[in-house]
Parts: structure tokens; C-alpha cells; sequence
């Protein structure tokens, strides 16, 4: 990838460790506002893993204060542009009270390399954030359902095909059995003032589905399935969408699929190391071909 802004660099990484530290100090389960520590995950008997890929639409129903670190290396098949996109990217939830969670889910740097065309280049993402509230808690049969709202802002560069605004919303659920943990998110995408960015955007319908098991107390295999719909595609005539890697304001029509197996690694309390080999699974034309996500989680 070609070299970052530094003083951005730091700046991003810089607020986003100090808010993780400050938190930290009360030790994990951190609750923002109100007394007592949120019992999500922390203290769960068989604690589910936060959903790996598709990190920017992927939300579980669990509400955490954590520090989120990603890294994923996409594949973009020859028989659409070809060539390959990277992302490093800082994401923060905290815990506002038991039920209300501050999502900050979307920042960092892209690197677009597509064989030597005009659309190679490097820059900075949007910037998106939302609120999650929990309606559902039951910690006795461990069924949960959460609700959100988010909205992305133009922060980033035409460069990497973002500068886009966006408005989200989302609903999930998840349902424990014994060692078993599933999970579902389903996301309607508002573009707001298409034909903005190189290509505009188009609203989406995405979904997810995740399942892991506890296989012993620092790991855990997972699976996970993705789905990309857009609707009410801007003025782009290409055939295909940019599904959550870039901005492109196309692909009605043309559902992407995809389908994922990977690990979390917990090497200590407080920290969860994972990573997911990711494929399509569709048929259409598309700019997946496969992907692979690391992540780290440090939970405070």
C-alpha cells in the first residue's frame, strides 16, 4: 500500500487507543453511563464471537465497549477490473448504558491496485457512527435482539470511490445454544445525494449470518454468510455494485453471496484474535472474488 498522511495516521489511531485506555481502567464490561459493569459477552457462560467479516454492516445483538482492528486483503476477479483492494481500519463501540452502545464502524484507508487503471489509488473512507439499543436481553434462554441507526459521512476521498453520504439502519438477533452461538443482521442502506463520488451510490439491502462454536476457552471456529442486494440504483451504468469494499452506484439486479470460515483465538482475557477466508458464492458479475479478514478485538 502506499504510504499514509502520518500525522492522520496517528491522529485516527491516536484518539481512537486513548478512548480504549481511559475506558480500560474500569476494568472490562465498561458502562459509560449508570452503575454496574454491561454483562454482554463478558460474563456470558459460553460467550459468542462478534461477527468477523463484512465489518462495516456485520453488528451482533450484544452490547460491549471494545476497541476493533481490521485488516482485509480483497480479491477482485479478472472478469470484471481485476487486481485487488486492501483496508486497515480502527473501529470503537462503547457502551453508553446496559442497553445503549455508541457504534463507530466505519473509517480507515483504502488501496485500490485494479491492473494499472484509472481507479488505482490510495485514500481515506467515510466516516460512519450510529447508535445500537438492545430491546432484547434474555440472559436465561440467551436470546437478544438489538436495533440501530447510523449515517456515513463524506469524509473520504473520490480516489478509493468513497465520498458518500449514507444513511443505515439495522435489526439483529442472536440465540445461544449451549456452545453454539448464531447470529443474523439485516441492513437497509439510504444513499443520500446520489451521483456524489466518482460513481455514486445506490441503496442496499444487506444481510448476515454467523454461527460459532466454543470449542474450548480460547477458540472458537466460525462461519459466517453474506449478502449484497442494491436497489434503486444511481445513474451508473456498470452492471455491478461496489458491495461494502467501494462506492459504486450500480448493480440492480445483481445480488452478491458470499461465504466465510474462519477462527477467533483468544489469547487473553481481554483480547480476540481472528481471522476469516471469505468467497463468493454468487454467480453474477461482481467485484468479490475472495477476501481475507484479520481482527483484532480488545474488549475494556
Amino acid at each position: 500500500m502506499e504510504s499514509m498522511n502520518p500525522i492522520r495516521l496517528v491522529t485516527l489511531l491516536g484518539l481512537g487507543a486513548m478512548s480504549g485506555l481511559d475506558a480500560a481502567a474500569a476494568g472490562p464490561g465498561f458502562v459509560l453511563f449508570g452503575g454496574g459493569a454491561a454483562k454482554d459477552i463478558v460474563d456470558s457462560v459460553e460467550p459468542a464471537v462478534h461477527p468477523i467479516t463484512a465489518p462495516y454492516y456485520h453488528e451482533d445483538s450484544f452490547v460491549t465497549s471494545d476497541l476493533r482492528a481490521w485488516y482485509l486483503h480483497h480479491d477482485v476477479p479478472d472478469n470484471t477490473l481485476g487486481g485487488e483492494i486492501q483496508v486497515v481500519a480502527l473501529q470503537l463501540r462503547l457502551a453508553l448504558t446496559e442497553r445503549l452502545q455508541l457504534v463507530a464502524y466505519k473509517d480507515g484507508y483504502t488501496d485500490i491496485n485494479v491492473g494499472g487503471t484509472a481507479l488505482d489509488g490510495s485514500g481515506w473512507n467515510d466516516i460512519a457512527a450510529g447508535l445500537k439499543y438492545k430491546f432484547l436481553s434474555d440472559w436465561e434462554h440467551n436470546l437478544h435482539a438489538a436495533v440501530g441507526v447510523g449515517y456515513e459521512f463524506r469524509y473520504g476521498e473520490s480516489s478509493v470511490l468513497q465520498n458518500d453520504d449514507e444513511l443505515r439502519v439495522w435489526a439483529s438477533v442472536n440465540k445461544g445454544f449451549e456452545k453454539w452461538n448464531f447470529g443474523g443482521t439485516v441492513n437497509y442502506l439510504r444513499a443520500i445525494d446520489e451521483g456524489q463520488g466518482a460513481f455514486g451510490n445506490a441503496d442496499m439491502v444487506t444481510w448476515h449470518a454467523h454461527v460459532d462454536y466454543r470449542l474450548s476457552d480460547w477458540f472458537s471456529p466460525v462461519v459466517e454468510v453474506n449478502g449484497y442486494h442494491a436497489v434503486n440504483a444511481g445513474p451508473n451504468v456498470l452492471p455491478f455494485h461496489g458491495i461494502d469494499a467501494v462506492d459504486i452506484g450500480g448493480g440492480a439486479g445483481q445480488p452478491v453471496y458470499t461465504a466465510a470460515i474462519g477462527f477467533e483465538a483468544r489469547p487473553w482475557d481481554r483480547l480476540a484474535l481472528r481471522v476469516a477466508y471469505e468467497n463468493d458464492i454468487s454467480d453474477n458479475v461482481d467485484l468479490f472474488e475472495d477476501r481475507v479478514t484479520v481482527s483484532a478485538v480488545f474488549t475494556f
